[in-house]
């Protein structure tokens, strides 16, 4: 019974740690949806079910002209 002890406490702290990825990402995806003038709950859906990647998309993702990404990420010249 001893083999087994050392394998799960190793995929214990390998499942916390995706487990905090994954929430951290949702957290970064609704941040960014909020920014981008979209709200809260689709980039909350968008970072639990791409975990990673939605970070990704909604980097990619257009802003609304009234949002405060613009806002905050005018270029001068414009």
């Amino acid at each position: 019974m001893t083999f087994y002890v050392p394998l799960f406490g190793e995929l214990g702290a390998l499942s916390l740690l995706l487990l905090y990825v994954w929430l951290l990402s949702a957290i970064g995806c609704s941040q960014l949806s909020r920014l981008k003038g979209y709200g809260e709950k689709p980039g909350l859906g968008t970072g639990l079910l791409l975990s990673v990647i939605g970070i990704i998309v909604w980097l990619v993702f257009p802003s609304r002209p009234d949002s405060r990404w613009r806002t905050m990420f005018r270029r001068r010249g414009s």
